[in-house]
């Protein structure tokens, strides 16, 4: 019997009941001529800083919808179902772009930046975002996602930086399996130096591509990679972080807090403003306090679940992301916790960083090879390697479950491997080819109001209408009431959020907390 078997067989039935996911799903809304959106967010979602299940993400035409933390796969997309079903009754003639390339954009400057309302905490999101767009640009914050919150109990905070550094190890597999970005639209591009090759007018792409929003031109910064972040602990972890927080970065010290007019560029001049702003495909998290900082909360309380980051929007399904697929994260992420994970460094860290930019641009490209421990391997070798090690997790999930649908997820995992004309990335190109002469506006405009009739015209009970609207007008008069009781002077209040000194000591409750920008 392997580590990993023996590991597994000492995990009580109950213990793997106990896992819960929580999905929080980005997308653009956009008009039925496939461009940006320029509208508020509608007042029908209520208020995007306090509404539990319905926010915006960067921008305010980027809806960010929110699950609650569920038991079962089935029960955290029904509730991401209904939540799609009443934001759609909301949207009027719009819709929610389902790629996660963004829709046709306009010039980066008119791009909307989210906008949450007077109270010092709605002020300090959007002045976060306004140094985001200094930092990064606009556009590259509109690419969308699903980000997949996972925990299982008892396990400890070395255990899930274990999990964490084998997640980063074996993360080409979820770009190859699930990518769906292979293609955008050239106004992503334009006046931008990238690798992409034209496929037709308006359309940029790449042949072999899984997923553009994982590459050079998605969530990447040329400042970040000199941040030499080891997974190998907590402490050294929050230390890495602590420094891009507080130590001045010479170009964002360039831009400076508070322009000639007085607005805002930024809520701070180090590397990074907030934890937040640091890109990766997999975050360790904690529910903080209201006014806790995040990496305070880590430190003080230990990691209660981790966020993966990387996985596109499915075009071809309503809500984004399948059940199947769910259960596979499930599988990859309970392997990632049973397998030896041995410390990450510093040539590794590079080595994953080249693994994840091939299979992103190049991850169908027959025989492609990858570094495992500084050799070259077939990534569809690797793939299947693992998939093969997920069987026994597989079978005690069933067992738990009383279903086969853990060993269906994974069977079906493995013959894509063995079949890439199937992988999403690929579907999107042939569909795109066959339907929309090569346009990936066409293509994404089509889904996109394919998607908006189906779930308007599925059934919508007057109960859940009543339920998420209940919630809508409790959001609204929650941020008044944090408007109404703001009393501090919004540089004192930015100021006292930025300090070193809120990252390590006790928690002081001075306003609501920024961690969900």
């Amino acid at each position: 019997m392997s580590n990993l078997q023996e590991r597994l067989a000492a995990f009580s039935p109950d213990r793997l009941k106990g896992m819960r996911r929580g999905i929080e799903k980005e997308s653009l809304r956009a008009n039925a001529d496939g461009s940006l959106a320029m509208t508020p967010h509608p007042q029908a979602l209520g208020s995007a800083l306090t509404h539990p299940h319905i926010t915006t993400d960067y921008s305010e035409a980027q809806l960010e919808l929110i699950t609650g933390v569920h038991a079962t796969p089935e029960a955290c997309l029904e509730e991401l179902h209904q939540v799609h079903q009443f934001t759609y009754r909301a949207l009027g003639e719009e819709m929610m772009w389902v790629s996660s390339m963004p829709c046709k954009l306009p010039a980066d400057e008119t791009i909307p930046i989210g906008r949450y309302g007077s109270s010092n905490v709605g002020r300090a999101k959007s002045v976060y975002r306004m140094g985001l767009a200094h930092r990064y640009g606009r556009r590259m914050q509109t690419i969308s996602g699903i980000h997949y919150n996972w925990s299982l109990p008892g396990v400890t905070s070395e255990e899930y930086f274990a999990l964490i550094r084998n997640f980063r190890r074996h993360a080409f597999l979820l770009l190859y399996l699930f990518g769906a970005s292979p293609a955008a639209c050239s106004s992503f591009v334009a006046g931008r130096r990238h690798e992409l090759q034209e496929l037709a007018e308006g359309t940029m792409y790449m042949p072999h591509g899984t997923s553009l929003r994982m590459g050079r031109l998605g969530y990447q910064s040329d400042a970040q990679s000199s941040l030499a972040v080891s997974y190998n602990g907590l402490d050294g972890y929050a230390q890495s972080l602590q420094e891009a927080l507080t130590r001045p970065y010479p170009a964002y010290e360039a831009v400076g807090i508070v322009n000639p007019g007085g607005d805002y560029n930024q809520l701070a001049t180090s590397l990074l403003q907030i934890e937040n702003e640091f890109y990766g495909t997999i975050r360790p998290k904690r529910v903080i306090f209201p006014g806790e900082r995040p990496l305070h909360a880590l430190r003080e309380r230990g990691v209660e679940y981790v966020e993966v980051r990387l996985l596109d929007l499915n075009p071809f399904v309503p809500i984004g992301i399948t059940a199947p697929t769910v259960r596979f994260l499930d599988l990859f992420l309970l392997h990632c916790l049973l397998s030896d994970s041995p410390p990450d460094t510093p040539a590794e860290i590079a080595a994953l960083g080249r693994n994840q930019h091939k299979t992103a641009a190049f991850g169908r490209q027959p025989g492609l090879t990858l570094e495992r421990d500084g050799v070259p391997v077939a990534l569809t070798q690797w793939g299947a390697e693992l998939v093969a090690a997920f069987g026994p997790i597989a079978q005690a999930l069933d067992a738990v479950h009383g279903t086969t649908e853990y060993a269906d997820a994974l069977r079906a995992a493995g013959s894509l491997l063995e079949q890439p004309d199937l992988l999403p990335s690929a579907r999107v190109l042939a569909v795109m080819k066959q339907e929309h002469a090569d346009s990936f506006l066409g293509f994404t405009r089509a889904q996109s109001l394919q998607t908006r009739a189906k779930l308007l015209a599925q059934p919508f009970s007057s109960a859940q209408q009543a339920r998420l609207a209940a919630m809508t007008e409790q959001s609204v008069r929650d941020q008044k009431a944090i408007e109404a009781g703001d009393s501090m002077p919004f540089e004192q209040y930015r100021q006292q959020y930025v300090s070193p000194e809120r990252l390590q000591l006790s928690r002081t409750a001075i306003a609501p907390s920024l961690a969900a920008v």
